[in-house]
């Protein structure tokens, strides 16, 4: 990867929370650092995560994923972690106050999206999300179907 990518923001998808899209309207996104030790980077490096059932929740001024499960290394022994321990996210404190508010005030949720590595550090993209009700769920249902018709209708006149 070259200095240009690594200043674009691109970097190697490691997983991604797609229930997340499907469960929440996401209103903003927060890219945030992600204290980690060393053996849940390397398991992280070999795919070892899951974002499914995690939350974000702000303590004290310090913001916190919950449930994000890493695998433990297979090489690490002593030195590897709780897989689903709480690990604090990096942001400005300024980033940090703005979304409090918004979360109490508003009552919106955190929820992790994806996570990724941007040159050699690991990412974790934040979303200011709106829980979807069941109607809503069904319209994006019925919205994505129609458009899937419309694809393979024009697919099968440019065949004839």
């Amino acid at each position: 990867m070259s200095l240009q990518d690594k200043k674009k923001g691109s970097g190697k998808q490691i997983a991604e929370n797609r229930s997340a899209r499907h469960d929440y309207f996401v209103l903003e996104a927060y890219e945030a650092g992600i204290e980690l030790v060393g053996t849940e980077v390397k398991s992280i490096r070999q795919g070892g995560v899951n974002l499914k059932d995690s939350w974000c929740e702000i303590v004290g001024g310090e913001m916190l994923v919950n449930g994000m499960h890493i695998s433990p290394y297979e090489k690490g022994n002593i030195f590897n972690r709780d897989p689903r321990r709480q690990r604090r996210l990096l942001l400005h404190r300024s980033e940090i106050r703005r979304l409090y508010d918004k979360v109490r005030q508003e009552g919106l949720t955190l929820v992790p999206l994806k996570l990724y590595f941007k040159g050699s550090r690991v990412k974790l993209e934040v979303g200011l999300c709106r829980g979807k009700k069941l109607y809503d769920k069904r319209d994006d249902m019925a919205k994505r179907q129609s458009q899937r018709d419309i694809e393979r209708a024009i697919k099968e006149r440019s065949r004839e």
